[in-house]
């Protein structure tokens, strides 16, 4: 499947200790990380399962820690043309966090915060392959199956998003007192959802983007992470299809999210 205008293509962790957290995720998820710099950063880019990579691990510098960044995950989304792209969403009031970069040998890219306040990324990926980070169609262990927004606002989450990127409501589920669970497609033509908004819990400051990484077991998942520093917020909860997810807090303070069947996988 040809990656288009719209579609997350990358998942990016940003830690305050790499190697505790490469040690972390590769035992959880299986992952194998790459040594790794950019522009004299330490930048480690990971995959599963012999394939193309998945996402990159960032160690955060003491610089970076000053100007606000913390431990987290973000997601880039491609684009057809960035500094397009960053006008319009700053148009729409968006806040750049970072623009006028470019990734050796893939393309420009930009940092962006949605009005509600939550950051991701988009990139004009011109290297000429597609990836496969997000598993559009069929499982993949290590992937991310999911990518789900908790909006303060998800009517002005889905417009914002929509004019930007082309996604569209494509199926809808009434959660109650919790309100609407809205599915995504980017585009009403492509046959597969990527994603969902929601609304934001109460106690949640600003919105957030969360990423469900594939794994064997959310049993076995759910002791390693009790055994290993992390910490499990939510979870093992079932969703429709028969699956469950857990929502958790690495041990570097990133908050996570992966998904899986019962059993020992």
């Amino acid at each position: 499947m040809a990656n288009q205008h719209g579609d997350f293509v990358w998942y990016e962790l940003m830690s305050g200790d790499a190697d505790g957290a490469q040690e972390f995720y590769s035992g959880l998820l299986g992952w194998t990380f790459k040594s790794g710099n950019m522009d004299g950063i330490d930048y480690r880019p990971f995959s599963a399962g012999g394939g193309g990579d998945i996402g990159g691990l960032l160690q955060l510098t003491e610089e970076m820690t000053e100007h606000g960044a913390r431990p987290c995950w973000v997601g880039y989304v491609r684009v057809d043309d960035v500094p397009a792209t960053v006008s319009k969403a700053k148009g729409a009031g968006a806040t750049v966090l970072m623009e006028g970069h470019e990734v050796p040998e893939v393309g420009p890219f930009a940092m962006l915060q949605d009005p509600g306040g939550a950051p991701f990324y988009v990139i004009d990926d011109r290297s000429g392959q597609d990836s496969d980070a997000f598993a559009s169609h069929e499982p993949r262990m290590g992937h991310c199956a999911w990518n789900e927004l908790m909006a303060g606002d998800p009517d002005a989450a889905k417009s914002f998003y929509g004019d930007l990127f082309g996604w569209v409501v494509s199926d809808t589920m009434d959660m109650g007192e919790m309100g609407k669970y809205e599915m995504l497609r980017n585009g009403a033509e492509r046959d597969f959802m990527f994603g969902a908004v929601m609304n934001a819990m109460p106690d949640m400051p600003v919105s957030m983007w969360s990423f469900y990484f594939r794994l064997p077991s959310i049993d076995v998942a759910e002791a390693y992470i009790k055994q290993n520093g992390g910490q499990v917020m939510n979870g093992p909860m079932e969703i429709p299809g028969g699956e469950f997810i857990i929502n958790g807090v690495d041990p570097q303070g990133a908050m996570f999210s992966v998904i899986g069947p019962r059993g020992e996988g």
